[in-house]
């Protein structure tokens, strides 16, 4: 089952702690986004591969831009 990330508002990558091909476990920080100087952390839904990263470190992004999928 395909999971997609979306950042639940805008802000700048600020460390990315993924790439394609990693498996992670459910509660996994996957990246760090920072949002007015604030450090908001996007753990893993469910435990499973992470398939595709569409952000890189340094990137502004936007309330709903999808940020990466996983797969379980």
């Amino acid at each position: 089952m395909m999971t997609k990330i979306e950042f639940e508002t805008g802000g700048s990558v600020w460390k990315l702690l993924v790439k394609p091909g990693d498996r992670v476990s459910q509660g996994d920080t996957l990246l760090i986004l920072e949002v007015m100087k604030m450090e908001v952390a996007y753990p893993a839904p469910v435990a499973g591969e992470v398939t595709s990263v569409y952000v890189a470190e340094g990137d502004a992004v936007e309330e709903d831009q999808l940020a990466l999928e996983l797969t379980s």
